[in-house]
C-alpha cells in the first residue's frame, strides 16, 4: 500500500473516532446534570404560568361543588392535574399573600397590609423575589393585571415614569391595575407609564383630600350603577364610585367590563413573546374581587347575578390562555398552577346583589369563615397543578402554602439560594409534583390574628387583652374569628371549626403558641429547607 493510502486510511480512522466521540459527548450532556425537564425535547426548563384569582373561594369552583355556575375550563385543569385540597395562601388577604408568593416571606416580616392605590412599593429593589430567581436561571418573566404591591418611592408622578416598581423587582414586563378595580387610579400602567396618558390633562390622586375632578358617590349617588359603602363612595369612574380621589386622565381611564378582553390579550401577547425562551408568567386576575362588572357576553351565565357571572368570566380567561399555550405548542413543557390570592368574600362594599342572588351556592365550601378570617376559609383556596406528561393526576392533601412555591420552583430550575434568601420558604417539589407526597408539618395563617396549623390541628392566637375586636367584618357577613381567647379545633372531626378544644389540650396549645413565636423570631433559611 503506498504511503498516500495509508495516510488516507488514518485520517478515515480519526475522523470516525472524532464523530463518536462527539456522539458520546452530546450523549452524556443530554443525560447528565443538565437539567432536560422535557424529556430533552429542548434541553430547556419548563415555562411557569400562575393563575392568580382574586377573592375565588375553595367553593367557588365546579370541581368543590360550586352551584349556579359552571367552571368547564377550571375543572379540565383539575381533571388533568394535581388539586390540592389543603393548598393555602399565607394570609386571609390580597397585599400580604402576594408578598409572601413573591419574596418567600411572611407578610409580618415587613408589616405588609392592604395598600392605598398611591402607596410606595412594597418589595424594595434589591429584595430577593421569586421572579428575580428565575430570571438569574435564565427565564424572562412577566406579570400582568391586579397589583397591589404599591408604586414609586412614596410621591407618584403618574404623568411621568413610574419608579421603582416590577421591572425593578425581577420582571421583565408588566401591564398591572395599579392597585384594585375599587381604588384610583383607574388607569392601566405598562412597564413604567401610563397608558394613553395625555400630558394636556394630567392624572392627580389623592387619598386624604378631596380633589375637584370626577364627581363622587357620597354627593352625587344618582350617578352611581351600584350603590357603595362610605368607604367605597369616592370618585365616580364608569358608573361606580371608588376608594381616593382623582382629577385628569379622561383617556387613559378603563372601562370595568374590558378586563378580560384586554388582560387576556396582554397575557398571550407575552406568550408569543417570549415562546422560544423559558418564561414565567403571573397572570393576576381582578375577578372575581369587586367591583364585579362581567363583560357582557358573560351576563346571565350563573344563577348568581354579577359575582357568579364573574367566575364564568374568569374560567373563560383560563381557558383562553392555556388554549394559546396549547397553539403555540408550548403546552407540554408548561407548568401550570392555579389559585388565589386568598377565601371567598360575597358583600364588600358595592351592593350587587351577591347575597340575595346566592342561592345554594357556598364560597367556601364546607369551610368556616371567608377573606379577612382567621378560619379555614380564609386562606384555604382551590389550587390546582397542571403539567402534562410530567405529573400523574391526583388528589393531595398535603399541607401547602403559597410561601412555598419560591423555594419549590428553585429546586425546579436547579437554582440554589442565599442563606437569608425567601427564608420561610420550603422546597416542597415533591409534594407539588406527586400527589402522594405529604407536605408540611407547621404551617401559619396571618389574618387580624395568626393562626397554626400542625397536621389537622388549628391554632388561632387570641387577641391580647388591649386590642380591641374589629369592627371591619360587621358588613361583610364573615366570621372573623377573633376572640380574646385561645381556640383549638381539629379539622380532622371538625371541618368547620364549631368545637374549641383549648380547655381539653393546654399543652398543645402552649406548643403551638411557641412555634408561633419562633417562626416570628426565625432570620435565616434552616438545613432542612
Amino acid at each position: 500500500m503506498c504511503l498516500s493510502s495509508l495516510r488516507l486510511l488514518s485520517l478515515r480512522r480519526v475522523l470516525v473516532w472524532l464523530v463518536v466521540l462527539l456522539s458520546v459527548n452530546a450523549c452524556l450532556m443530554s443525560t447528565g446534570n443538565t437539567r432536560q425537564p422535557d424529556g430533552g425535547k429542548t434541553g430547556r426548563n419548563p415555562n411557569i404560568v400562575i393563575f392568580y384569582v382574586d377573592d375565588l373561594g375553595y367553593g367557588d369552583v365546579g370541581y368543590n361543588g360550586a352551584v349556579g355556575v359552571k367552571t368547564p375550563e377550571v375543572d379540565r385543569l383539575a381533571k388533568e392535574g394535581i388539586v390540592f385540597t389543603d393548598a393555602h395562601t399565607t394570609s386571609a388577604t390580597c397585599t400580604p399573600s402576594r408578598y409572601s408568593m413573591l419574596t418567600g416571606q411572611h407578610a409580618f416580616r415587613n408589616n405588609a397590609a392592604i395598600l392605598q392605590g398611591d402607596a410606595p412599593l412594597l418589595i424594595q429593589p434589591g429584595s430577593h423575589t421569586l421572579p428575580g430567581m428565575l430570571q438569574k436561571a435564565g427565564y424572562r418573566t412577566g406579570v400582568i393585571g391586579k397589583w397591589h404591591l404599591g408604586l414609586g418611592n412614596g410621591s407618584i408622578d403618574w404623568n411621568s415614569d413610574i419608579k421603582p416598581g416590577p421591572l425593578e423587582i425581577g420582571f421583565d414586563y408588566s401591564f398591572l391595575l395599579p392597585a384594585t378595580g375599587d381604588r384610583v387610579p383607574t388607569v392601566y400602567v405598562e412597564n413604567h407609564r401610563v397608558v394613553n396618558a395625555d400630558k394636556n390633562d394630567p392624572i392627580v390622586v389623592n387619598y386624604e383630600l378631596k380633589l375637584d375632578g370626577y364627581p363622587n358617590g357620597l354627593d352625587n349617588p344618582n350617578l352611581l350603577r351600584q350603590a357603595a359603602d362610605k368607604q367605597h363612595s369616592n370618585t365616580i369612574i364608569n358608573g361606580i364610585s371608588r376608594i381616593g380621589y382623582m382629577k385628569g386622565g379622561e383617556k387613559a381611564l378603563w372601562v370595568d367590563e374590558e378586563f378580560p378582553n384586554v388582560l387576556t390579550s396582554k397575557a398571550k401577547d407575552f406568550l408569543r413573546a417570549e415562546k422560544d425562551k423559558p418564561f414565567f408568567l403571573l397572570f393576576s386576575y381582578h375577578d372575581i374581587h369587586v367591583p364585579r362588572l362581567p363583560h357582557p357576553r358573560f351576563k346571565g351565565k350563573s344563577t348568581m347575578g354579577p359575582r357568579g357571572d364573574a367566575i364564568a368570566q374568569m374560567d373563560w380567561m383560563a381557558g383562553e390562555v392555556m388554549n394559546e399555550l396549547k397553539k403555540l405548542g408550548l403546552a407540554d413543557n408548561t407548568l401550570v398552577l392555579f389559585t388565589s390570592d386568598n377565601g371567598p368574600v360575597v358583600s364588600d362594599g358595592y351592593d350587587d346583589q351577591a347575597m340575595e342572588l346566592l342561592g345554594a351556592h357556598k364560597p367556601g365550601g364546607p369551610l368556616r369563615g371567608g377573606k379577612y378570617s382567621a378560619y379555614e376559609a380564609g386562606t384555604r383556596v382551590p389550587t390546582i397543578l397542571w403539567w402534562p406528561g410530567k405529573i400523574k393526576a391526583g388528589t393531595s392533601s398535603a399541607l401547602i402554602s403559597q410561601v412555598d412555591l419560591y423555594a419549590s420552583f428553585a429546586a425546579l430550575v436547579g437554582q440554589p439560594l442565599a442563606e437569608k434568601e425567601a427564608i420561610d420558604s420550603q422546597n416542597l417539589l415533591t409534594s407539588l409534583l406527586d400527589h402522594t407526597q405529604p407536605g408540611r408539618t407547621w404551617l401559619l395563617e396571618e389574618s387580624y390574628t395568626t393562626s397554626l396549623r400542625k397536621g389537622d390541628w388549628k391554632y388561632i392566637e387570641p387577641l391580647p387583652k388591649e386590642k380591641r375586636l374589629p369592627d371591619f367584618m360587621k358588613n361583610k357577613g364573615v366570621e372573623g374569628g377573633f376572640q380574646h381567647n385561645p381556640q383549638l379545633f381539629n379539622l380532622s372531626s371538625d371541618i368547620g371549626e364549631k368545637h374549641n378544644l383549648s380547655g381539653d389540650n393546654p399543652a398543645l396549645v402552649t406548643s403551638m403558641q411557641l412555634e408561633i413565636e419562633k417562626i416570628r423570631k426565625k432570620t435565616k433559611r434552616s438545613p432542612l429547607q
